[in-house]
């Protein structure tokens, strides 16, 4: 399994990014993260999201659906696009430290 290494931490991820271990991540880990999806800072925008989205993980033990997401959040999709640009579930989600959500391609 790939790993990642943040800060002197390795860090198991899956063949597309996804740490392999949620509870391994924190802030740093999500900079990493970002920078491999395209995002160079993290702003309080994209913490919204991210936090709500580890939020609802934590509660559900998965990740909500998008429209549920922009409708939490008060973003719409467009916006969840410009914040995250290989969308809410590979890069919002990936991010957020959370697995490979179902019906992510």
């Amino acid at each position: 399994m790939p790993v990642i290494n943040v800060g002197g931490l390795e860090i198991e991820v899956d063949e597309d990014g996804f740490i392999a271990d949620p509870s391994k991540w924190n802030e740093a880990v999500a900079k990493a993260l970002a920078e491999t999806e395209g995002v160079t800072e993290l702003t309080e925008d994209h913490w919204k999201v991210v936090n709500y989205l580890r939020q609802y993980y934590q509660q559900f033990g998965i990740a909500p659906m998008i429209r549920k997401l922009c409708k939490e959040t008060g973003f719409s999709l467009k916006e969840i696009y410009d914040l995250f640009p290989s969308g809410p579930a590979k890069g919002a989600c990936k991010i957020a430290g959370l697995p490979k959500p179902t019906g992510c391609v």
